[in-house]
């Protein structure tokens, strides 16, 4: 019971733990939860060091890590319109098998 017996308390909003989540904060494993909040928003929360973020939030830290995000150049990354390959490109020869044609 509450010390306030005419005071209306209103029923907590159940949080569900997420099975093998990790918190990006402190790194726990099975220690996220996840509940609604009163403006229907979806929440994490770790339970061990306190981090919270709403849906929200992730979708915005999403949508600004996308456009920050570059390819990584590579020999096979094409550049304008072609690709880059190395320029000693030998054939491979396998050592052990005799050659057919010198018989």
């Amino acid at each position: 019971m509450s010390d306030a017996p005419n005071e209306y308390q209103a029923p907590k909003r159940p949080r569900r733990f997420i099975a093998g989540a990790v918190c990006p904060k402190c790194s726990e494993m099975d220690r996220t939860v996840m509940y609604t909040n009163d403006d229907g928003d979806e929440v994490r929360e770790c339970i061990s060091c306190g981090y919270s973020q709403t849906s929200k939030e992730q979708a915005q830290e999403n949508s600004q890590a996308n456009t920050l995000a570059t390819e990584l150049t590579t020999r096979v990354t094409p550049v304008d319109g072609k690709a880059l390959l190395d320029e000693d490109v030998k054939p491979l020869r396998i050592m052990g098998l005799e050659d057919t044609d010198s018989k």
